[in-house]
């Protein structure tokens, strides 16, 4: 398998309130849909399939939120391709090796699209950021 794309096709941010007190930020990724595609860069045999995932960051308590959404396009084996497609028809899941390099990709991308986003609308960072410590003496 071998991931040759990624698209944003919505991107969101609001902030609803201000920023007070301990805030929980919660983020998720899921996928809505995967579907065959033709792709230009493929090997005899290979099919190409696209990955439609949605991405969110919610502040708790409700202070903003954030959503993205897009795809992730896959190189696959054609048997393989054919049993994902036949998989997620059948019960909305897809094998765990895929799915791990899929939603690895959405996380690694959206999370960092979510960190500049926070800043333009002044919440706080969706993922935890290093800090440095005084040494104590």
């Amino acid at each position: 398998m071998a991931i040759i794309g990624f698209d944003l096709n919505k991107i969101s941010i609001e902030r609803t309130g201000d920023v007070r007190g301990e805030i929980k930020i919660n983020n998720n990724v899921s996928i809505k849909e995967i579907d065959k595609i033709s792709v230009p860069i493929k090997r005899e045999g290979q099919e190409g399939l696209r990955f439609g995932f949605e991405f969110t960051s919610d502040y708790e308590p409700k202070i903003g939120s954030a959503l993205i959404k897009g795809n992730v396009i896959v190189v696959e084996d054609k048997k393989k391709a054919e049993d994902i497609l036949k998989q997620w028809k059948k019960d909305k899941k897809a094998e765990s090796d895929v799915m791990t390099a899929v939603l690895n990709t959405v996380l690694e991308k959206c999370n960092i699209e979510a960190l500049i986003l926070s800043r333009e609308v002044n919440l706080p960072p969706s993922i935890p950021l290093p800090k440095v410590k005084p040494k104590k003496a």
